[in-house]
């Protein structure tokens, strides 16, 4: 069954010359392609391209001051469905662009990313090292899942996991510092987030969302409540911004075991891949107070961020919505 689906699709030789070659009927080889893909030795991936929306691309750089912007048609308004179209899009980026990146920040919590590492076909990125930036969030599965994603990621790319196995959100700051006290394993994954060169930013609202639970490694919805009275319309990777993309203080910080903004300001490049509804006002946040420089995002998304009143500066911050 490989060795015919290695024929086919690496070898590219048709399936009359591949039966001629193993000694066996047409229909066999058809019955054995058939076979691979079911037991996942092959793989289809479909291109998400964004050529349709130059304009728009262009018009979101212009405004914001990225370096790069994606925009894609989404299949659905479903944000599920979403996600899975940015995951897959942003790994067909990075085989494109295949940036060098020693030390690469990796929010292995967002599903997103998760998924967009399952959708890599081989390293686009050589790396030394890929740093978790948050420790676990969530139930034990959801762990399990994060440092699956970060090790792969890393193979892919060539370079080590530095994983950070502890929790994301802490009770308090005491307990805090008494997790890291015992854990040198922790303290070399913060330290490692000093000299990023590339870093996948996670980007959520303030809301407490599946397959998150309040209060385990994570903030309760009345402590999320409490600082969108503060000012607060969204986060990245738990450091919360207000509208105008300034961090709002908060003393929820002291609590988070992960990146800090200004670990990510002094990240050579910062990738947001985020769009829906639900993360509009947090990814204008994050694009007006210049967090990321490239984003990958839905068309959706993308005329939220420039209403038809024109082009705009980075210096200025966008009205509307």
């Amino acid at each position: 069954m490989a060795k015919v689906a290695r024929l086919y699709h690496t070898h590219r030789l048709r399936q009359t010359e591949i039966a001629e070659r193993l000694n066996i009927s047409q229909s066999r080889v058809s019955r054995l392609l058939t076979q691979a893909e079911e037991a996942a030795l092959v793989r289809t991936v479909v291109s998400i391209t964004t050529d349709g929306n130059v304009e728009l691309e262009e018009s979101i750089e212009s405004r914001y001051g990225l370096a790069d912007v994606h925009v894609i048609d989404a299949v659905s308004t479903h944000e599920g469905e979403i996600h899975r179209d940015l995951a897959v899009a942003a790994a067909s980026i990075l085989h494109e662009v295949a940036p060098e990146a020693p030390t690469i920040g990796f929010t292995s919590w967002s599903h997103t990313f998760r998924q967009m590492v399952d959708a890599l076909e081989r390293g686009p990125v050589r790396s030394t090292r890929v740093v978790e930036m948050l420790g676990d969030l969530g139930p034990p599965l959801l762990g399990h899942d994060a440092a699956h994603s970060a090790q792969k990621f890393a193979s892919l790319t060539g370079g080590q996991p530095v994983f950070l196995r502890i929790p994301g959100v802490s009770p308090t700051p005491a307990i805090k510092e008494a997790l890291l006290q015992h854990d040198p394993y922790a303290r070399q994954a913060l330290r490692a987030l000093d000299d990023l060169d590339l870093a996948f930013v996670g980007i959520g609202s303030c809301e407490v969302t599946p397959p998150l639970r309040a209060g385990e490694n994570y903030f309760t919805q009345e402590q999320l409540d409490e600082v969108v009275r503060l000012g607060a319309v969204g986060q990245l990777c738990l450091r919360f911004l207000d509208a105008g993309g300034q961090p709002v203080p908060n003393s929820l910080d002291d609590t988070v075991i992960g990146v800090t903004l200004a670990q990510l300001r002094s990240a050579r490049r910062r990738w947001g891949v985020a769009g829906g509804v639900s993360k509009h006002a947090a990814i204008r946040a994050a694009l007006v107070g210049g967090w990321i420089d490239v984003l990958v995002t839905d068309a959706a998304t993308a005329a939220y961020l420039v209403p038809p009143d024109g082009p705009q500066s980075n210096g200025e911050s966008p009205g509307g919505g």
